[in-house]
């Protein structure tokens, strides 16, 4: 059952995020040849129109493949014989549609669940907080500056940036005031700590209050990507703690095994937080302007605006193409830390 939910969960963020190219490919008058769930051989595909709707022996991936999109034609609604506005907003509806998703299910969870605010309830004796006067009731507003919004951003802030110097802003009785701490090694815990510590209670707010909290949910989501990316780039994290498609199978499966026991909404609830998490992330990441990806495909899309005319199509397949093989090499490296992971004792 553990792996058809995870299936399931990224089949529907993939078609969700395939979905935004066809339909802005569609409206823009460019004939989709396929679209497709799924990686590798056809297993299945019926016509309907123009377009052959397909499903695919890997489970991982999809498309919406468009005529002249990676090849000349001739047709006049081929993609690449539209003009570059239509072309960025075929590409970029992909990412767009992750954000929406994301969003949507982000609401869902909040008016569900409720959403944990960032108030103190207990300072940890002997710690920064502590020192510096920050008592329980003080709700937290800004980490340097870096607006808060939720309890548990308190803590992935500090797990971001070890050890470095917070400048916290924090609320009291209406007024704000400002201090600045140093995070201090807990070797319990095993990582920084401010001394901070909230109940994570969850508070829910009316309809208003619930939809912008569900574009906070977003924020917070885009942040961790960004900066787990920048961790990467500086090794503050290694790659054997990046997980691929089988480390996410893993820990869809170990969250379902582990919530079943608490009920049904707790099972929805925290595949729906996972599909947030995957989708945003998938977001951000089809959005770096590296070869092969949307982001890469804008890039060139925005040098077309600058130079006023087209790259040389033959290069930019090239670039394509050298970016397709380090991208696929990259996941064997991340696929083989995932196989690794799961047989060593």
């Amino acid at each position: 059952m553990r792996i058809i939910v995870a299936i399931l969960i990224f089949s529907f963020i993939i078609i969700f995020h395939e979905l935004g190219h066809f339909l802005v490919a569609r409206a823009c008058d460019v004939k989709v040849n396929e679209f497709q769930l799924g990686l590798g051989p056809r297993i299945f595909g019926v016509t309907r129109g123009e377009t052959t709707y397909s499903l695919h022996l890997l489970p991982f991936g999809g498309a919406c493949v468009m005529e002249g999109e990676d090849e000349d034609s001739d047709d006049e609604r081929a993609f690449n014989n539209k003009n570059v506005w239509q072309r960025i907003a075929i590409v970029f509806a992909g990412p767009l549609f992750n954000f929406i998703l994301a969003y949507i299910l982000s609401v869902a969870i909040i008016a569900t669940m409720g959403f944990d605010l960032p108030t103190v309830t207990e300072v940890m004796e002997g710690y920064p907080a502590e020192e510096a006067g920050i008592e329980a009731g003080d709700s937290i507003v800004a980490l340097n500056h870096y607006k808060v919004h939720f309890y548990r951003e308190i803590a992935i802030y500090t797990f971001m940036h070890p050890g470095k110097d917070v400048t916290v802003t924090y609320e009291r009785d209406g007024k704000r005031a400002t201090t600045t701490l140093t995070p201090q090694y807990d070797e319990e815990a095993g990582r920084y700590l401010l001394g901070i510590q909230g109940n994570n209670s969850y508070t829910k707010g009316n309809v208003f209050t619930t939809l912008k909290y569900g574009f906070y949910e977003i924020k917070y989501q885009i942040y961790v990507t960004f900066q787990s990316l920048k961790m990467l780039v500086t090794r503050q994290i290694s790659m054997n703690e990046v997980s691929g498609p089988v480390g996410i199978v893993k820990t869809i499966g170990d969250t379902y095994e582990s919530s079943v026991k608490d009920g049904l909404l707790y099972v929805v609830m925290n595949m729906l937080s996972i599909s947030v998490l995957l989708s945003a992330n998938l977001g951000v990441m089809n959005l770096l302007p590296i070869p092969a990806l949307d982001g890469g495909r804008l890039l060139f899309f925005i040098i077309e605006l600058i130079r006023g005319k087209k790259m040389d199509e033959t290069v930019e397949g090239y670039i394509h193409t050298v970016g397709f093989v380090l991208l696929m090499l990259l996941m064997i490296v991340v696929l083989f830390n995932d196989v690794h992971k799961l047989v060593r004792p």
